[in-house]
């Protein structure tokens, strides 16, 4: 049997299409399922919530493309939870339900609901991961100045655990666990923030990390290493590619307010394998923590198309899944036996 992680396409980025019509798209190609966004008419969280049918619909779809699902994302409504100001960018995003009236606390009130929802539907899903985002009412003060007190920051993070401690305990009511996805504007974005967050909420296993590296190489953070430091909190795994530009001495790494794709941007997102993240190193570690969930491939590239880009994609990330040893290379040199070897040192977080 095959212990190669399935690959999955993320939908977030096809939303546009019928649900139905990516899912199409996503068995020719030949990914093994979909990690299904709450966004356009792919997972309607509130209607799933109360309709066994439309859940049963769901299913269906997928499994007459032979897919699978393993995790479903919630990052919008996940987004609105802790954000401050509220304001027009998410009324943007969210589903009309959670925006209602606009009112910046009853919306950060309707998104965590909604998420408490997305716990609800995975269980009835099958599926054991909500991939999302927290928001940050600290995200605003990232510059430092003017001068920011300290406890408006410790202000921050207690914000965090009063307003997700709460949606927590229904995921662990429901078996589900919640893969936050490290990335600017949410309360952790780098490698110390994430040991703060964890921190905020007692460690507690509820949450976890969707490994996205895209969002982590344009800092400077090191992408394998936080694989090794969070090994037992990788709960699933973004397949998003960056590529940085050399300097003009012009750019910074805050993207200049450029659009997507403008070649005076310092760095950019493009199709997996395609920039700098060092895929195969990063593979490698996820095997020694023995990581053996999805790599869902988001796809994002201001300059190819994207019905090339998923398809080539897979074929990239196929070829670095190969399969794993059952024993020590050197085993054949030695007349004894050995165990097989799996694992890491322990040497992590906290």
């Amino acid at each position: 049997m095959s212990n190669r992680n399935p690959v999955t396409l993320f939908t977030g980025q096809w939303a546009d299409l019928p649900f139905e019509k990516v899912a199409e798209l996503a068995a020719g190609w030949g990914y093994d399922g979909l990690e299904i966004a709450a966004s356009g008419d792919h997972l309607d969280l509130a209607r799933a919530d109360e309709d066994e049918a439309y859940v049963s619909s769901r299913l269906e779809i997928l499994d007459r493309y032979g897919l699978k699902c393993w995790a479903i994302s919630n990052h919008l409504s996940g987004q609105a939870v802790c954000d401050d100001p509220i304001d027009f960018r998410h009324q943007a995003i969210v589903r009309d339900y959670v925006w209602g009236d606009g009112d910046a606390e009853g919306v950060r009130q309707r998104a965590a609901e909604d998420m408490k929802r997305a716990a609800r539907v995975a269980r009835k899903l099958g599926v054991d991961t909500v991939v999302g985002f927290t928001g940050s009412k600290i995200w605003p003060y990232v510059a430092m100045f003017p001068p920011v007190p300290a406890e408006t920051i410790d202000a921050g993070y207690e914000d965090f655990a009063t307003r997700w401690n709460p949606i927590l305990d229904v995921f662990d009511a429901e078996g589900v666990r919640f893969a936050f996805e490290v990335h600017p504007s949410e309360i952790a974005y780098d490698y110390w923030t994430s040991v703060r967050m964890l921190q905020a909420i007692d460690k507690r296993a509820a949450l976890g990390f969707n490994w996205d590296p895209s969002h982590m190489a344009w800092q400077g953070v090191d992408t394998v290493a936080f694989i090794s430091d969070f090994q037992d909190r990788i709960y699933h795994v973004d397949c998003k590619d960056t590529r940085l530009r050399a300097s003009s001495g012009r750019q910074g790494i805050l993207g200049s307010h450029l659009p997507w794709g403008d070649p005076h941007r310092g760095w950019d997102f493009v199709s997996t394998g395609h920039g700098d993240i060092p895929w195969e190193d990063a593979f490698r570690a996820l095997a020694s923590i023995q990581y053996r969930g999805p790599i869902s491939i988001e796809w994002e590239d201001a300059g190819m198309d994207r019905l090339h880009g998923a398809a080539q994609a897979l074929n990239y990330v196929q070829s670095l899944l190969w399969e794993l040893p059952t024993a020590p290379f050197d085993a054949a040199f030695s007349k004894q036996n050995p165990e097989p070897i799996s694992g890491t040192s322990d040497i992590r977080w906290g």
